[in-house]
């Protein structure tokens, strides 16, 4: 932004309408946002005292069990929920695309982007519920489970699945969001593609394969890349549901529960500067595709 600012003021006195224009903003990203990084990746390297210690914030992240469950479950959430989301979204946006009742399929799917993650997680809960097994069920899922002779599992608590669970929930939200934006890129792709695909004896798949889904890559990674930055950062989800408990804490919740839990806000920073070159490259992938595209057009 200075550099921005400066160059402008090189240039002709016209552009100095624009410099007041711009200052407001340069501004606002100064104080909340440089000048929190700059703190916060100065705090990373401190210890509970604010006392410089180094890399030591960093060791105990790669070196302690639970701090390494942390980053593994990090980890299963980036993979698994914007590639399910994704896929499962685009899947539906094919089926339903031209059908009757389209805009009804698509609202029912879109619905749950319109409640907070917090609202899905209490919903979600209440699925998961249990009670003992000579109980009635009062969560649907463990009721499922009864009716096909199964025990009652306690779903929150049992680690793995607990965090699969939860990755359900995300890819119940996420999964309307990949469904609208790719149907809309599905009905840009040309027709004439299409139609000529099949007169040369393309199968339904092959047209799909080789001509629409060349056809909707950017989209796709914007929809991919989007829902990765938004798993990374996940929070709401965790928090409600386990509070990090039974292994299933991720790098957001964490960050909190060292800063403002257990008293420790340089391991806290230390995890949020983590986080922050977790999400560059995804942003960086991003950014370079979506130039490739306008370089093309």
């Amino acid at each position: 932004m200075v550099g921005v600012l400066g160059y402008l003021a090189d240039q002709h006195d016209d552009s100095k309408p624009m410099l007041v224009f711009l200052m407001p903003a340069a501004l606002l990203l100064t104080v909340g946002l440089v000048y929190p990084a700059i703190r916060t990746t100065v705090l990373a390297f401190t210890d509970a005292s604010g006392t410089f210690n180094g890399i030591e914030n960093f060791v105990w992240m790669f070196t302690q069990p639970e701090a390494l469950v942390t980053l593994g479950n990090t980890i299963v959430w980036v993979i698994l929920v914007p590639l399910l989301s994704t896929a499962i979204g685009l899947a539906y946006a094919v089926f339903i695309d031209k059908s009757r009742g389209e805009r009804v399929y698509k609202m029912l799917v879109f619905m749950p982007m319109a409640i907070s993650m917090v609202g899905a997680s209490i919903i979600w809960r209440f699925m998961y519920a249990y009670r003992g097994p000579e109980q009635e069920q009062i969560g649907l899922v463990n009721q499922v489970i009864v009716w096909f002779g199964g025990e009652p599992q306690q779903i929150l608590q049992n680690s793995p699945w607990n965090t699969l669970a939860l990755i359900v929930v995300m890819i119940w939200i996420q999964t309307g969001f990949a469904m609208v934006v790719l149907s809309a890129a599905i009905k840009g792709v040309p027709t004439e593609q299409l139609e000529a695909a099949e007169i040369d004896g393309a199968n339904p798949w092959q047209r799909f394969a080789n001509v629409t889904v060349p056809g909707i890559r950017t989209s796709l990674v914007v929809v991919v890349t989007t829902i990765s930055i938004a798993t990374l950062k996940v929070f709401d989800i965790v928090r409600t549901m386990t509070a990090g408990n039974f292994n299933t804490s991720v790098v957001a919740n964490e960050m909190y529960t060292q800063a403002f839990r257990s008293g420790e806000p340089g391991r806290g920073a230390a995890l949020a500067l983590i986080l922050f070159i977790m999400v560059l490259p995804v942003v960086v992938y991003n950014i370079r595709v979506l130039n490739q595209q306008k370089a093309i057009r």
